[in-house]
C-alpha cells in the first residue's frame, strides 16, 4: 500500500473543440432631424452674428457611425455583473433561464454545459456534461462562484482572470500558465447531493475517491488551499456516521483511500508551511500503519522544519529500512546528516566561546571580559573563614 517519494494523482478534464461566439449587434438608432419653422421674427433672432458681421455658420448633425465609435465596449456595458467586485470574475447573461427561484444552492450537485476559450477564442476546454458540488470548489472557482448566480436553462458568458481558473500553472497541454479565461457556460440541471451517511461502502468509496482526486489537481496547479479543502472533504466523507454495514472488503478500501487523503493532506500543508498541522496528518496516518514510507518521510520533513535534526534522522533512517533502494529518501537523509553536523558545530563553537559560567571570553585572549561570580563568592567565603578562625584563635589566647 505505502510506497516512496511524493506525488499525487493528476485530475484532467478531457474535451476540446471549436466556439465561435458572436456578439449581440449594437441597434443603430437615427435621431430625427428637428422641423424648423420659416416666421421672419425666428429668423432675425435665430442666427446671431459674429464681430466681423458674418453670420454664424451652425454646424450640422455628426452622422450615426461617429456615434456608433462612441458606444462603450461590451465589457463595460451595464448587462456586465462584475461577480467580485475587482473586474477580475465577470458574468453576462446570453440567454435568460427560468426566474431566481429556480438558481442553485451550495451542496447541491448541478450538471453544466461548458466551452472554455482562451481570448483569440480558441477553445481549450469542452465538457458536454460536467457535474460537480456547488461549493466545494471541486473543479476552478469561477464555475463555483458564478454558477450559483445562474438560473436553471440560463446560458451566459464568464471572463475570468487566470487565478480563478487554471492559476499560475496553467493545465497541460493547452492552456498556458497564467492565462485568462472565457467560458461558455449553460445550467442544464441540479439536484440534492448525496447524504454521506446512507451511502454504502461502495458508493463511499467512489465520492471520496473522487473529492481526493479533485484535490490532486488543485495541488497539481499549485493552489493548495484549495487541495486542503478537498482531502478535508474526503474524509469527513469516509469518517462520517454510517446508517449501513460495511463489508470487511469495504472497510479496507475506505482505509486505503483515507491514508491517502490524510498523506496528500500533509503534503498539501507542508507546502503550506503549516508544519503543526501537516504533523498531525502524519501521525494520524502512522497510527493506522505505522510502517507507511509517505508518512514517516514527512514527518522527517516537518521535524528538520522545526529544527529536530536528530529525531528527523531517526524517522528518516527507518523509512530507509523498509525502502532501502527509494533514492528520495536517501538525499533527504543525507542532508539532515549534513544539517545536524551543522548544528553540533554551531553549538561546540557556543561553549569554546563562553567559559561555562556564563562569561564570554575577549577574542584573541585567555584573560576574561569580568571576574566569575564563582571566584567572587569563593574568594568572599576564603575571607570569611580567614576572620573567623582569627578570632577564634585570638579568644583561645
Amino acid at each position: 500500500m505505502a510506497s516512496g517519494g511524493e506525488g499525487t494523482d493528476d485530475l484532467a478534464l478531457s474535451g476540446t473543440g471549436l466556439l465561435d461566439l458572436m456578439s449581440p449587434e449594437l441597434e443603430r438608432t437615427s435621431t430625427p432631424e428637428l422641423e424648423r419653422t420659416s416666421t421672419p421674427e425666428l429668423e432675425r433672432t435665430s442666427t446671431p452674428k459674429l464681430d466681423s458681421g458674418e453670420e454664424f455658420e451652425v454646424l450640422p448633425d455628426r452622422d450615426t457611425e461617429e456615434e456608433q465609435d462612441e458606444i462603450p465596449p461590451l465589457e463595460d456595458a451595464p448587462e456586465w455583473l462584475d461577480v467580485l467586485g475587482s473586474g477580475l470574475l465577470k458574468k453576462k447573461v446570453l440567454v435568460e433561464g427560468l426566474g431566481q427561484d429556480s438558481r442553485p444552492v451550495k451542496g447541491q450537485d448541478v450538471t453544466i454545459r461548458m466551452k472554455a476559450m482562451l481570448e483569440d477564442g480558441i477553445v481549450v476546454l469542452e465538457e458536454p456534461r460536467l457535474t460537480f458540488t456547488l461549493g466545494d470548489c471541486d473543479i476552478i472557482q469561477a464555475l463555483d462562484l458564478c454558477v450559483q448566480l445562474m438560473e436553471m436553462g440560463e446560458k451566459s458568458l464568464i471572463v475570468s482572470e487566470a487565478k480563478y481558473c487554471f492559476g499560475s500553472q496553467g493545465r497541460y497541454p493547452n492552456i498556458p500558465p497564467n492565462t485568462p479565461l472565457t467560458l461558455e457556460v449553460e445550467l442544464l440541471a441540479a439536484q440534492q447531493g448525496p447524504i454521506w451517511e446512507i451511502l454504502n461502502g461502495e458508493e463511499r468509496v467512489e465520492l471520496a475517491n473522487r473529492k481526493r482526486e479533485y484535490g490532486n489537481g488543485h495541488y497539481q496547479r499549485a493552489d493548495y488551499m484549495l487541495a486542503v479543502n478537498s482531502y478535508d472533504i474526503a474524509l469527513r466523507i469516509i469518517n462520517s456516521g454510517c446508517k449501513v454495514d460495511f463489508s470487511p472488503d469495504e472497510e479496507e478500501d475506505l482505509l486505503e483511500v483515507k491514508l491517502k487523503c490524510l498523506n496528500n493532506l500533509a503534503a498539501a500543508q507542508l507546502k503550506l508551511n503549516h508544519h503543526e498541522a501537516a504533523m498531525h496528518s502524519c501521525n494520524q496516518v502512522l497510527r493506522l500503519e505505522p510502517e507507511n514510507i509517505k508518512a514517516l518521510f514527512r514527518k522527517g520533513k516537518v521535524l528538520a522544519l522545526q529544527g529536530e535534526y536528530g529525531e528527523s534522522i531517526r524517522i528518516l533512517k527507518n523509512a530507509l529500512t523498509l525502502e532501502p533502494w527509494n533514492r528520495t529518501i536517501q538525499t533527504e537523509l543525507s542532508r539532515m546528516v549534513r544539517k545536524y553536523a551543522e548544528q553540533k558545530s554551531d553549538e561546540s563553537v557556543a561553549l569554546v566561546k563562553y567559559d561555562g559560567w556564563g562569561t564570554e571570553r575577549k577574542e584573541g585572549s585567555g584573560s576574561y571580559r569580568s571576574i566569575p561570580w564563582k571566584w567572587l563568592f569563593g574568594a568572599t567565603v576564603m575571607a570569611l573563614g580567614g576572620v573567623a578562625l582569627s578570632v577564634v584563635i585570638a579568644a583561645r589566647n
